[in-house]
């Protein structure tokens, strides 16, 4: 269980990004000796044929081959006295040495070349040698020095107009800065470069200069840029056959998809990389390609086909005597055997790992592998051990500016802490690491990417919510709990209101006051839980009208894991109703079936808390796959079902309640009429290779006629109920009544599950999918709906992608776009039995003038006691979401 625990805290801090050398390689620059004329000097066309067959084994990686023809060049070219040779071989040498990490002779034969090209007066060749020197430096995580040589080289090129070289020396800089963290710096050096290699014709250099600029954009969090200038760079290197520059941008656009937690994405992009360098032999590359698949891998928890493309990654580092690429891989390695649980091996992998590091002086896998050896040694327990180590990676980060690091190290310190008892000190970490996360994802300008590295970040809010409650601060939790979801949701909401509610809007994340407050103002129980292990659940309960706050931790026992619990639930349910013969017998006098056993764990260690006049509002705030659970159905002792005993509601967050609050307010003037449609013409449904056309829904025609009486309009059937029709509406109706099919798959395959069926006509497909809700009505620069209410009467409407942000689907798009009360499902639902509930609803809501969850209530209340389908599987799925008024 110690493994487990630690997935959910750590693995963020594990990856080591092998593609970042092929993002931080500014070029070489290979000089050439022309062959000359068999008259000449016999030994020097030796020397000549030996430098030029070193330069064409070193572009395809063959190192050792290259180093000793340049040795053998150099060797004629000093015993001929030919100085321009000499240099020329020597400067190479500091290349090779360089590829092979053994910085301090790199330094020492660049340094001698460079001595030559000045006593000889080649400008061009001392600029050369400035530039490779920086290269060395930059290795070396010297950044200062690294800079001064770039631009020592960089005047040099300007006074003698080699453009070339001027375009190399500001990449050089600008790749530079991004190791100090100035981007911006470091972006209008890219700039520079790339307007001089477009000005003059060098399209090579035009796609390394995009690529860098795009790896610029990547560390400061702006994506879109990042993902734009990348894009660019592989149309580029198409269209010139560059096959060694596609196949940098290849991996330079799977490390965004990598860093966003979209791992399969990544592998799309590693996978034609890897094929690229090896049709062009290049077998540095083609290391790096097979060490990024392998991070890939390891983090979707496939750790044998990880561990296989680490041996290979290695077995090539180790053959062209690559010791950074062979460092990285050792790292890779013990990461993989950590996460299987084989400790003692991760160490080894990792030692060796971090002796490689001390041998060619980098820095940043030095810190790296002291990060993963204190990870080791809290695995086995020994934490002194590991606060030491992490201690140790903190300090290299910081001094050589790795921010990913430092955030890393400092998590992993906070985890260190906790568990040896200086919570005090894991408490003042962990708030700096949460911090450090809001500030990266305030960098974020796509909603889609800041849910995805949220995913990545949730595991240190968990964390921090432990220590707190440890040190007896569960209302502070609470703070962080809050903080710790719907984020982006958050920010959209923001947006779309007046500029004046936004003044009186929660800025950040609620405090204890403001929590209290929204309770008294939506006048419910607010219930929010948190998952903060697979075996430990947080709940606090804030009552409206003392505004008072308790808290409750509960135990899971550990053989039923809650994801296996809440599945099972809705299995139950499923077969209650499935018992055609008898559906309201014997099953609910099982001894100890689902719905009890969520009940005992979710509800009875806060019943006291409850209200108890059944009349009086519960929102219940679910987490990750809380999500799912039927609150409506759950159980106590005597099979009395919640729902007899309270009026329920649910909400993304706390804070979302606030603000669905200010958008009733928003639309509450606002004039409109019903939008009703049910039963379309079905639309073919089209996933992979299979073909189908989804079934009729006679009952959701039904159900559409007898709302739409209800709402003194007309309904939309059949061929009507166009997907182009229903968006055209959907903006100025004051109510949305949609029954037809409801499904949970990424129709368009864009990452947002979830869509509605409607008739297909000439310019749609049929498909309203939450990620066309988004972008037509919630994400910034749209405008919102104005609906107060919108009903999906359909399958699944409720669910979609369960991630730290909350549930990614049609749900979360609909209260983006403005509309503050939903009532969505959790399953298929029944045609015949969803036709009565709704109009059980709109005649409670309308006739009746109850509020949307005591609507719903009764609606559930009448079916269960005296209608034609009792089980749960027919009322239980729906809920309301947002505002009760």
């Amino acid at each position: 269980m110690m493994l487990k625990k630690a997935l959910q805290i750590l693995l963020i801090a594990l990856p080591v990004t092998f593609a970042e050398f092929l993002l931080l390689d500014f070029g070489v620059r290979l000089p050439t000796v022309e062959v000359v004329a068999q008259t000449v000097d016999e030994r020097k066309v030796e020397a000549d044929r030996l430098f030029n067959e070193g330069n064409k084994q070193f572009s395809i990686s063959q190192f050792g081959e290259a180093l000793q023809l340049w040795q053998q060049a150099l060797v004629i070219y000093r015993e001929i006295g030919d100085r321009r040779g000499e240099g020329s071989s020597l400067f190479n040498l500091g290349i090779v040495y360089n590829s092979l990490a053994e910085y301090e002779r790199a330094i020492d034969f660049h340094e001698q070349s460079l001595a030559i090209t000045r006593e000889i007066g080649d400008r061009q060749g001392e600029g050369s040698s400035l530039f490779n020197l920086g290269i060395v430096y930059n290795s070396l995580a010297e950044y200062e020095r690294a800079i001064d040589f770039y631009e020592q080289s960089l005047a040099i090129s300007r006074q003698i107009g080699d453009l070339k070289g001027e375009s190399d020396s500001l990449r050089g800089l600008g790749n530079a800065y991004i190791q100090l963290s100035e981007y911006e710096k470091a972006i209008e050096f890219h700039e520079q470069s790339l307007t001089i290699a477009r000005a003059i014709g060098n399209y090579q250099q035009e796609a390394n200069s995009l690529n860098e600029q795009g790896s610029a954009y990547l560390n400061l969090g702006k994506y879109a840029q990042a993902f734009a200038l990348l894009k660019q760079s592989l149309k580029l290197t198409r269209s010139i056959d560059y096959p060694q520059g596609e196949s940098n941008a290849l991996i330079a656009l799977g490390n965004i998809y990598f860093s966003l937690g979209d791992y399969e994405a990544a592998i799309e992009h590693y996978q034609p990389s890897l094929s690229l360098a090896r049709i062009v032999g290049n077998r540095q590359q083609e290391g790096a390609a097979l060490g990024s698949l392998a991070n890939a891998y390891n983090k979707l928890r496939d750790y044998q086909q990880a561990v296989s493309y680490y041996n290979q990654s290695l077995a090539i580092a180790q053959e062209i005597q690559d010791r950074t690429a062979e460092s990285n891989t050792l790292t890779g390695l013990g990461n993989a055997y950590w996460s299987l649980g084989e400790y003692e091996k991760a160490i080894e992998y990792h030692t060796s790992s971090l002796n490689l590091a001390y041998l060619i002086g980098s820095r940043r896998a030095e810190g790296i592998s002291l990060g993963n050896l204190g990870l080791a040694y809290w695995s086995l327990g020994d934490y002194n051990q590991a606060i030491e180590y992490h201690q140790q990676h903190l300090q290299i980060a910081q001094e050589i500016r790795d921010r990913q690091g430092e955030i890393a190290s400092s998590n992993n310190l906070g985890l260190a802490l906790r568990d040896s008892g200086k919570l005090a000190e894991a408490e003042t970490i962990l708030r700096r690491v949460i911090e450090d996360h809001e500030q990266i994802r305030g960098l974020l300008d796509q909603d889609s990417w800041k849910i995805t590295l949220l995913e990545e970040q949730v595991r240190t809010y968990r964390l921090l919510q432990q220590v707190l409650v440890t040190q007896e601060k569960p209302f502070e939790a609470l703070e962080i709990a809050e903080r710790g979801r719907t984020r982006a949701l958050v920010e959209l909401l923001l947006k779309s209101l007046s500029p004046a509610q936004q003044e009186s809007a929660i800025a950040d994340y609620p405090k204890l006051a403001e929590i209290k407050q929204i309770a008294a103002q939506q006048k419910a129980t607010l219930v929010e839980y948190s998952l903060v292990s697979e075996n430990l659940l947080y709940i606090w309960v804030i009552q409206p009208k003392d505004k008072k706050i308790e808290f409750r931790s509960v135990d899971i026992p550990q053989n039923t894991p809650i994801s296996e619990l809440v599945t099972a639930s809705r299995r139950f349910i499923s077969a209650r109703s499935s018992n055609e013969n008898n559906p309201t017998s014997d099953t609910t006098t099982e001894p100890s079936h689902r719905l009890q056993e969520l009940h005992q764990l979710l509800i009875e260690p806060i019943a006291d808390l409850l209200p108890n006049k059944t009349n009086e509002r519960v929102v219940f705030i679910p987490h990750h796959e809380l999500f799912l659970v039927p609150f409506a159905a759950l159980q106590d002792a005597d099979y009395n079902y919640l729902i007899e005993k309270h009026t329920i509601l649910t909400a993304p967050s706390i804070q979302s309640l606030a603000l669905t609050r200010q958008h009733r307010q928003r639309v509450q003037n606002l004039e409109g009429e019903a939008l009703v449609a049910g039963n379309p013409t079905m639309p073919e449904l089209v996933l992979g290779l299979k073909r189908s056309r989804l079934d009729s829904l006679q009952g959701a025609e039904r159900e559409a006629e007898q709302v739409a009486a209800i709402l003194n309009t007309k309904a939309l059937i059949g061929e009507q109920a166009t997907e182009t029709a229903i968006v055209q509406r959907m903006q100025n109706a004051k109510i949305i009544h949609l029954a037809t099919h409801g499904l949970l798959d990424d129709i368009n395959g864009v990452g947002s599950p979830g869509a509605i069926a409607l008739a297909a006509s000439a310019q749609d497909d049929g498909f309203l999918t939450s990620s066309e809700i988004m972008e037509q009505y919630g994400l910034p620069n749209t405008t919102p709906l104005q609906a107060e209410l919108v009903v999906l009467s359909a399958c699944d409407t409720g669910r979609g992608e369960i991630k730290g942000e909350g549930v990614i689907g049609l749900s979360r798009s609909l209260i983006a776009a403005g509309v503050p009360s939903l009532v969505v499902s959790l399953w298929k639902v029944p045609d015949d039995a969803t036709q009565e509930l709704m109009v059980e609803f709109y005649t409670n809501l309308y006739e009746r003038k109850l509020d949307k969850a005591q609507a719903l209530r009764q609606a559930m209340l009448t079916m269960l006691d005296g209608g034609e389908n009792p089980d749960p599987v027919d009322w239980a799925a729906f809920t309301v979401i947002g505002e009760a008024e």
